[in-house]
């Protein structure tokens, strides 16, 4: 169960950089403030999910005790 969080983890850590990446693309590009906004917003929710993975498979695997 805890390589299965840790690669979970991983593709949400990489979800992450994608949107950040897309959302300074469009900062330079002269975007629209909404999108930017939205991409924001997406960003800090995968990074909420991507700590609560982190923490699970850290209670899951004893915490590298």
């Amino acid at each position: 169960m805890s390589g299965f969080t840790t690669v979970l983890a991983l593709i949400v850590m990489g979800l992450v950089v994608l949107v950040l990446i897309r959302g300074l693309f469009n900062m330079l590009k002269g975007g629209s403030g909404n999108t930017s906004n939205k991409l924001m917003q997406a960003r800090l929710v995968l990074q909420a999910i991507a700590i609560a993975l982190i923490m699970l498979t850290l209670w899951l695997t004893g915490g590298g005790r």
